[in-house]
């Protein structure tokens, strides 16, 4: 049950915020920053020298909340543990990996790999992938979902790298549950400015609710 409400808390929501930080400190302030927001999807990313010190923090904090802590740039089942263990209640990687997928069924926590191919999205679906990461998203763009749409309807996918507040409409709009958001989202951080963070997270939420409402008003 709660791997249902996990995934069903950052579909509705609809943007997970990709916490990339040069310390601990910077990575709490954006992860609140984002959440004021309206953010209700936390991606602390591995990149973050003792990432899993974040996770305990922002797990403790936002205890009995909607808001939704996960570890990101996940490479190996090792690292996946380590994050669950830290409180991390999704796990995101840049590519598939079999053996991450195992623990993560085991333990029922959701999987976010990192996907480009019709292949790689099919062989992620088969080891019990929740959502695909489509990775980079830059390299494709908004118009290749409606691509993969047509042999895998099935697929939930999450766009990460090059969703911005120009775009991101466009990827709902062709049909993903989510998109993943960080250098366009937190770049304020670098010169302190989390206010602007918290602005810029309100314009995400508030552009993915509009391309909804167009959305489900074309097919009704």
């Amino acid at each position: 049950m709660e791997k249902f409400n996990v995934i069903k808390n950052i579909t509705e929501c609809g943007v997970v915020a990709v916490v990339r930080a040069d310390s601990n400190e910077e990575a709490l302030l954006i992860s609140e920053a984002c959440i004021k927001g309206g953010i209700l999807g936390i991606e602390v990313t591995f990149t973050i020298q003792n990432a899993e010190s974040v996770l305990k923090e922002l797990t403790k904090v936002y205890a009995n909340t909607n808001v939704v802590i996960g570890a990101g740039t996940v490479l190996d089942s090792q690292t996946a543990r380590i994050a669950i263990l830290a409180g991390a209640k999704f796990i995101v990687s840049p590519c598939f990996d079999k053996e991450t997928a195992k623990l993560c069924n085991l333990y029922q926590v959701p999987y976010m790999p990192g996907c480009m191919t019709i292949t790689e999205m099919k062989q992620a679906l088969e080891y019990g992938a929740d959502i695909i990461k489509l990775f980079p998203g830059n390299a494709y763009g908004p118009d290749f979902i409606k691509a993969i749409k047509a042999p895998l309807p099935q697929v939930n996918i999450m766009p990460t790298g090059g969703v911005s507040l120009d775009n991101v409409h466009q990827w709902i709009k062709n049909g993903c549950v989510a998109v993943g958001v960080g250098g366009n989202l937190i770049t304020p951080a670098k010169s302190g400015d989390y206010a602007q963070i918290t602005e810029h997270a309100r314009e995400y939420i508030q552009k993915v609710k509009e391309a909804r409402d167009f959305y489900y008003e074309k097919i009704l």
